[in-house]
């Protein structure tokens, strides 16, 4: 798994998302990448990045937050930047931060996050994101990126949708969402996360409570999938009726990602 996981000194939780067993194949590796924002990047990780050929990027956050924290760019950008306007975490925040609303302790911090997964797959600026990124996914040519603030909750949710539409079995789906929380360097993505967090919400968060903020936890993607499957069945039914990915779509997209 951490293979394909690669390191920047100011980019969070970068990683490929490919190359998993799934129904008629295998998922392409360099052409699937998740991330956190770039706003903290360095000349040398946007000179990386930018000999990766990334030709699409879907930005899952919300207005204020590309406003407050411009990701920045390498020289000669010229991927085209995709989002739907509006705030995809229910308010300007990001998921993570939205539950750190109100709480002091880990078990909190968990609860809070694991309410925030019932809701996600619903959240109306969101979905229209994810509208965006299964069309990409069906008819750009060229690697693309999905991140979020962190790339763990919304950019999470996004590639286990994609995983489970692919026919990725449900424990490589799980172990590449639960990545988050060894990827790269953790501790420093945690500690650059939990001034802003304190700040926003008081000295009473235990440093355990950032912890499970900034992590993630099987319980809350098996939320948000229970959620869907309360709702519509299963991801397949969900994607079609709210996500607009019919037969045609998942056809499309089976032809250029699984070789």
């Amino acid at each position: 798994m951490t293979d394909r996981v690669h390191a920047f000194a100011g980019i969070h939780n970068f990683r490929d998302y490919g190359g998993y067993r799934a129904a008629d194949g295998r998922l392409r590796s360099g052409v699937l990448f998740r991330s956190g924002q770039h706003g903290a990047a360095t000349p040398d990780d946007l000179s990386r990045f930018g000999g990766m050929g990334v030709a699409t990027i879907i930005d899952l956050r919300g207005d204020v937050e590309r406003r407050t924290m411009p990701c920045a760019r390498p020289q000669g950008f010229s991927a085209d930047v995709l989002f739907a306007p509006g705030e995809t975490a229910g308010s300007e925040l990001a998921p993570h931060e939205e539950a750190g609303r109100g709480i002091a302790t880990a078990d909190e911090a968990r609860a809070a996050m694991t309410e925030l997964y019932r809701n996600m797959p619903y959240r109306a600026v969101l979905v229209a994101s994810l509208r965006l990124y299964f069309e990409a996914l069906a008819t750009r040519d060229g690697p693309t990126l999905i991140h979020c603030l962190a790339g763990k909750d919304r950019t999470g949710l996004a590639v286990a949708l994609l995983h489970a539409l692919t026919g990725v079995h449900h424990d490589d789906m799980m172990a590449d969402y639960l990545l988050t929380n060894t990827a790269g360097d953790p501790e420093a993505r945690i500690a650059a996360a939990a001034p802003s967090i304190r700040e926003r919400y008081g000295p009473q968060l235990t440093e355990e409570a950032i912890r499970a903020l900034m992590g993630v936890d099987a319980r809350y993607l098996d939320t948000a999938l229970a959620s869907i499957a309360a709702s519509h069945g299963d991801v397949t039914t969900y994607a079609e009726a709210v996500l607009g990915v019919d037969a045609a779509r998942r056809a499309a997209i089976r032809e250029r990602l699984i070789a």
